[in-house]
């Protein structure tokens, strides 16, 4: 699932990280290359990951990806993920099984594994420029349900909520939790980030209640706003990352 978008920017400023888009207007953004960030999940028909599980790792997965050594620095990835970040932070979600997860899974990228979810993400590629192994990839069908209630998120610790009133996709969610983390990842310090990542990027996707959504977008916290290209109107709402570095007052 495609899902073109930019963050809002915190109505509170916290004095972002150097290479927080917050610093630069969106306009600069629309202006450079566009680069998009594959994810691929494995869909067995005979024993499909759970949703939430799914939103997790797509989240844990981008999280992994920016703060790989690869991605970093003078790294082998470091400057398409610089192209990546400078523009909109595009990704796209394909579901793969059997051959196709063996042929994307050879391809170089990362490959995080949560309770029952397999999520592998590829370096950016240009908007023409998908590997074919990965171009032929199916975006539809990747509609997961929970077999069983969600347990409730630790809101001691990092949250990623969706909003409630949105009705999306597996595929479409499992993007936008990817961009929250982000947001997230991108405000955070280099302690912030160091702390996170060495505690193995643990999180939380909930579905945020309808009474306290509202309270959420205007707190001051990172909120992913959508372009509209897919399945929701523009300018929609769809996450609030809610890292407790972040929380304000």
């Amino acid at each position: 699932m495609s899902s073109n978008d930019i963050p809002a920017s915190p109505s509170t400023p916290r004095s972002p990280a150097a290479d927080s888009p917050f610093r630069s207007e969106p306009t600069s953004r629309d202006e450079a290359p566009q680069y998009v960030l594959p994810l691929v999940v494995h869909i067995e028909k005979t024993d499909p990951p759970a949703r939430t599980d799914a939103l997790r790792t797509a989240a844990r997965a981008v999280l992994v990806m920016l703060s790989d050594e690869r991605s970093t620095g003078e790294g082998e990835w470091a400057r398409v993920m610089r192209d990546w970040q400078d523009a909109r932070i595009r990704k796209v979600v394909r579901r793969a099984r059997g051959a196709e997860w063996r042929k994307a899974s050879a391809l170089p990228g990362i490959t995080v594994t949560g309770e029952s979810a397999e999520v592998r993400v590829f370096p950016p590629v240009p908007l023409d420029g998908w590997p074919k192994e990965l171009a032929k990839l199916q975006v539809s069908g990747t509609d997961l349900d929970d077999p069983e209630p969600p347990a409730a998120p630790d809101r001691s610790g990092p949250v990623l909520w969706l909003n409630p009133e949105l009705d999306m996709s597996a595929g479409k969610a499992m993007a936008q939790a990817g961009h929250g983390a982000q947001l997230a990842w991108w405000e955070l310090s280099d302690t912030e980030r160091k702390a996170w990542r060495e505690a193995g990027f643990p999180l939380s996707v909930a579905t945020a209640e309808a009474g306290s959504w509202r309270e959420l977008t205007v707190s001051g916290l990172p909120v992913v706003q959508d372009a509209g290209f897919t399945e929701i109107a523009p300018g929609s709402c769809t996450v609030v990352a809610d890292h407790p570095a972040l929380r304000r007052g």
